[in-house]
């Protein structure tokens, strides 16, 4: 969880439990879980709300969609996938032949202007 262990955890709960003390340790702990549980309502009727402004053709949107990282990723393997289908293995097979073996003793061509 947030990447904590369980060390870490342990070590947080004992210096709640030092600075607040246990009688009052419930409480702001039952105070903390309402909190969450506002942010998930908040983050539900945001993403709802998106959802209803942009109209039926984004139904099925996710906030996690608009993470630029997933965006890419899902543009390229739509990509990906297009080329392996549009794939022509004769194609494949021309691009990795390797070139033709010149025989012993001839001069490969050599372009002055080129280099």
């Amino acid at each position: 969880m947030f990447g904590m262990g369980l060390t870490e955890l342990a070590v947080i709960a004992l210096v709640a439990v030092l600075v607040f003390g246990p009688d009052r340790l419930p409480e702001l702990a039952k105070q903390a879980g309402q909190m969450v549980r506002k942010g998930r309502q908040f983050a539900h009727a945001a993403r709802d709300e998106l959802r209803e402004e942009l109209g039926p053709e984004y139904a099925d949107l996710e906030l996690r969609d608009l993470d630029p990282r997933a965006l890419v990723r899902k543009h390229i393997s739509e990509v990906l996938a297009e080329a392996d289908d549009d794939a022509d293995p004769k194609a494949d097979e021309a691009a990795f032949r390797p070139a033709p073996r010149l025989p012993a003793g001839v001069v490969p061509p050599y372009d002055s202007e080129a280099t």
